[in-house]
């Protein structure tokens, strides 16, 4: 081995030798180039054969004697090497550092140096900040943030991720203000919708990207409505068929605290809806309308999202148990009754509120006919109650005070005996747009 790069240093002497001038201008002066090229070419060729360990002391030479304007692979060449160092040293925590700060040297003269290939630099230089300076927020907000503005464009995406996660960070340490977050946010997501995806794996990561920023934005709590409506209404005024856009205000704003009785809201969800009719966007209206009490608006607007084939189960129970709530409030209660037992019969984990559910509808529902007709009610209500503390005993308390309740409006045994009924009849209550079979009870 030692032979083959003798040789080949050889080599390399017998080419430069008929121009040492020029050599000398590129290489150093006297001596110093002479060993410069000798170096050089060392550490290249074992660098060539992958032999690491032994390129390493030769390239430290070449780096220590050589020019920065000799060669840009000494810093591109060099980067790999100290890598391969800190990996070995990782347990070493000052040596390890002090070989980070020599890698971030060798990215500033590479810059410096040879502009033409700044971009490259430091888009290595931002890859290497990421994975050594994980825990150090201040050097990846403003280290990340000047290679941002150096690269404009051509920055790796993922950059922008981490210098806006960075800096949420920094702001709940109290050192950044929140007019600096709101900034970045809105920098940074624009910076990734300009991206030209090359493929569809890079495009599925820059999705990621912008929602691991805005669920940051969420979560920092910066996103307080006033400040939302601060960023987004001029917004949403420039481009109100933006259907990203107004995705983006439905969403950020229905997360905020408080921040759905606005105009803005409205206008956005609504917007969002005449654009791409979705579960969600009407899922939204739904609950923007139930907010302002606007009954058969958000009724509306839930059965049409109920009605869509690719909602899925999980979302579908939830929907028909929020539904089952609101008619509940409102007074619509066989629409309530269905909802309920739609959400139990897709997930039985509901079960549970919803008996609970039903058997409020029952109790509070007012049937005409003889005195029996209208009692018969209660006897399902407590019938549902009973079923509720069944499936939910966290329930139970609730259930029995519900059941106490209704069991005063049990008609008396006198009464029922003139209508010819007595204690553990069947009977059948029909009212309301309900129908069920339960059992005469009197009072005790």
């Amino acid at each position: 081995m030692r032979k083959n790069v003798l040789i080949a240093f050889a080599a390399v002497l017998m080419l430069i030798g008929g121009n040492l001038a020029s050599a000398q201008s590129k290489y150093g002066t006297g001596a110093d180039s002479a060993e410069c090229i000798k170096y050089l070419s060392y550490y290249a060729e074992y660098y060539k054969q992958k032999n690491y360990d032994s390129a390493i002391p030769n390239w430290r030479m070449a780096y220590k004697i050589c020019p920065p304007q000799a060669r840009q692979s000494i810093f591109v060449d060099g980067a790999v090497l100290v890598r391969r160092l800190i990996a070995k040293n990782s347990r070493n925590k000052e040596y390890r550092q002090a070989l980070i700060d020599t890698l971030m040297t060798l990215h500033d003269t590479r810059i410096q140096y040879y502009p033409k290939y700044a971009v490259a630099a430091n888009n290595a230089k931002g890859a290497d900040l990421t994975n050594y300076y994980k825990d150090n927020n201040e050097v990846l907000y403003n280290e990340l943030g000047k290679i941002i503005a150096a690269n404009g464009d051509n920055t790796t995406p993922s950059f922008y991720m981490v210098n806006f996660t960075s800096a949420v960070a920094l702001y709940q340490e109290g050192k950044l203000e929140a007019d600096v977050i709101m900034d970045l946010y809105e920098k940074n997501i624009a910076a990734l919708d300009k991206v030209t995806p090359k493929d569809e794996k890079e495009a599925e990561k820059i999705a990621d990207f912008k929602t691991t920023i805005e669920n940051n934005f969420i979560s920092s709590r910066v996103a307080s409505c006033e400040n939302l409506l601060e960023l987004f209404t001029p917004r949403y005024e420039a481009n109100p068929d933006d259907l990203a856009l107004v995705s983006k205000i439905a969403l950020m704003m229905s997360k905020a605290e408080n921040c759905t009785d606005n105009e803005l809201y409205l206008k956005a969800v609504t917007s969002m809806y005449n654009l791409d009719p979705s579960a969600k966007s009407a899922y939204y209206l739904f609950r923007l309308h139930a907010s302002r009490n606007n009954v058969n608006e958000a009724s509306k607007y839930m059965e049409e999202a109920l009605a869509f084939p690719d909602l899925d189960n999980a979302s579908a129970a939830d929907y028909n148990y929020q539904y089952a709530t609101f008619c509940v409030k409102n007074g619509l209660g066989a629409k309530g009754f269905s909802a309920a037992q739609k959400a139990m019969e897709l997930d039985e984990t509901y079960a549970g509120k919803c008996y609970f559910l039903m058997g409020t509808i029952w109790g509070t529902t007012s049937c005409g006919g003889d005195e029996i007709s209208r009692r018969a009610p209660y006897w399902v209500a407590c019938d549902y109650m009973a079923k509720a503390k069944a499936a939910d005993p966290s329930l139970t308390e609730d259930c029995n005070r519900m059941i106490s309740q209704y069991s005063v409006y049990f008609p008396q045994t006198a009464e029922a005996f003139m209508y010819d009924l007595t204690n553990g009849q069947s009977y059948t209550v029909s009212c309301g747009g309900m129908r069920a079979t339960t059992t005469v009870r009197t009072q005790k």
